[in-house]
């Protein structure tokens, strides 16, 4: 029995802003901004253009060769490139592992900025007081019913979207909603240079102070750039396997690197002035986007309206990468147990619908469990396991399999991504990509676990302190 012809993307700006798509996410809108504002602006955005290229770049050209050289999902792809009696293919099922991970909190988050554009539209969210706009978020979070019910939209949305197969689904609703968001920012960015706030929001944002580097800015700034391309959990590898060989890796590599970097950007332009308008604190944290935003909007005139469009583009970005997120898991599954597409969504559906519950309820129901800081949430603790652990490792795994001789090799690798005209990869990178890139991703794991809070005031790195 042959295998299944293998499905391919129509074209090539399909490839491009569905890879894109699954990169640009919550992780750019909601994400960067407030974690620029928390490191300290401008110089924050430099450093993480600077690991964007040295950590992104390359990591992101492995993933799309390994994909395209093997035709396989990520839970197959090391099969078909390992030698004999390798077990490299463990690393898939871990791949596959971290994918569901991270829809099992992703879908509340696109819950969330779905129930925001509802009530925005229907007007429910502007004219209303500053103390019950800013109530707005944990009045949402605290009802089980929305929480669930918002979940089960978004999983129910996706797979519907998925159903339809790969070209006719998945590659079309992504190109249309991509295009929209692009359009979407650069009218809401033309709108926040208008506002009073502007210089002094774009001050902010945009001018490097080299007094402000730290440690802890660096670190955050190498997380970010590792977040925002969903690297190491083979959400791009998938990718490189609907295309040919027509184009080299490098070229398409920057196409994704810089649309996913255009959209990072673009938000923080949207978002800074309207803090510094609206006296609203840059360094918010999470809240920002909800809590901070939603009153923006409330001020403004028209705010009806721009909140819709605002939380319309959030949407986007965040269905962009459930469809791609799940487009991958279905990608997995399919090849493990051989079902049709339509078995495959509709119990893919319900099992990531039940997955999604713990962190849905984790602000409710469930908000008695607290994995790490008396604040924190299930959200947190699936949070921590995908961003911390699975992503750096993961990758760790990818950038080995490429480089080593007891993996694929980097002959191999090279002579992938080098295939089709464009931009090619020289063999000098060999010793960059070999002996300095793992040791950044080995030095951000572990700088990652040192750092992070598990409990209240307690960090690893706070308790090695006082020992020595």
């Amino acid at each position: 029995m042959g295998e299944m012809q293998r499905e391919k993307l129509g074209s090539r700006l399909g490839f491009i802003l569905l890879s894109a798509g699954c990169a640009i996410g919550v992780g750019n809108v909601w994400k960067f901004p407030w974690m620029v504002g928390e490191n300290g602006g401008g110089i924050f955005v430099l450093i993480y253009f600077a690991f964007l290229l040295l950590l992104g770049f390359p990591i992101l050209i492995m993933e799309f060769s390994l994909g395209r050289a093997s035709q396989a999902s990520p839970v197959r792809l090391y099969q078909k490139l390992e030698k004999k009696g390798q077990k490299w293919h463990i690393h898939g099922y871990g791949a596959l592992i971290a994918n569901v991970l991270l829809v099992m909190f992703y879908t509340s988050v696109s819950g969330w900025v779905l129930y925001y554009f509802i009530n925005f539209l229907m007007g429910n969210m502007t004219g209303i007081s500053e103390i019950a706009s800013k109530n707005l978020f944990s009045d949402m979070i605290s009802n089980p019913i929305v929480s669930v019910g918002f979940v089960a939209i978004i999983v129910l949305l996706g797979f519907l979207i998925l159903s339809f197969g790969l070209q006719n689904g998945v590659e079309k609703v992504t190109k249309y909603m991509m295009i929209a968001l692009v359009l979407l920012m650069i009218v809401m960015a033309v709108n926040s240079f208008t506002l009073s706030g502007a210089k002094a929001g774009l001050t902010f944002y945009l001018k490097p102070d080299f007094g402000k580097i730290n440690g802890s800015v660096v670190v955050a700034a190498m997380n970010q750039a590792f977040f925002t391309l969903s690297l190491g959990i083979g959400s791009m590898a998938i990718f490189g396997s609907y295309i040919g060989k027509e184009r080299s890796l490098v070229g398409e590599s920057i196409n994704v690197l810089v649309l996913d970097t255009f959209v990072a950007v673009m938000s923080g332009l949207i978002i800074f002035p309207a803090c510094f308008t609206f006296d609203v604190e840059p360094t918010k944290g999470p809240e920002l986007l909800f809590g901070a935003m939603a009153n923006v909007f409330n001020n403004m005139n028209g705010g009806r309206w721009w909140g819709s469009l605002f939380f319309l583009f959030m949407f986007f970005a965040a269905m962009s990468t459930i469809i791609a997120v799940f487009q991958n898991i279905l990608a997995c599954v399919s090849e493990i147990t051989s079902w049709k597409r339509g078995k495959t969504c509709i119990i893919c559906g319900i099992s990531i619908f039940v997955l999604s519950l713990p962190c849905a309820l984790g602000f409710n129901i469930l908000s008695d469990i607290t994995p790490f800081t008396s604040g924190s949430s299930i959200l947190d603790l699936e949070d921590f396991l995908v961003s911390n652990i699975m992503l750096p490792l993961g990758a760790l795994c990818y950038v080995l399999f490429c480089v080593s001789k007891y993996g694929w090799g980097f002959d191999n690798f090279l002579n992938e991504a080098n295939t089709g005209k464009g931009l090619k990869l020289k063999s000098w990178t060999r010793y960059y990509l070999k002996f300095v890139l793992p040791v950044i991703i080995i030095f951000v794991f572990i700088v990652g676990i040192l750092n992070f809070e598990f409990a209240d005031n307690f960090t690893i790195m706070g308790w090695l302190k006082t020992i020595i």
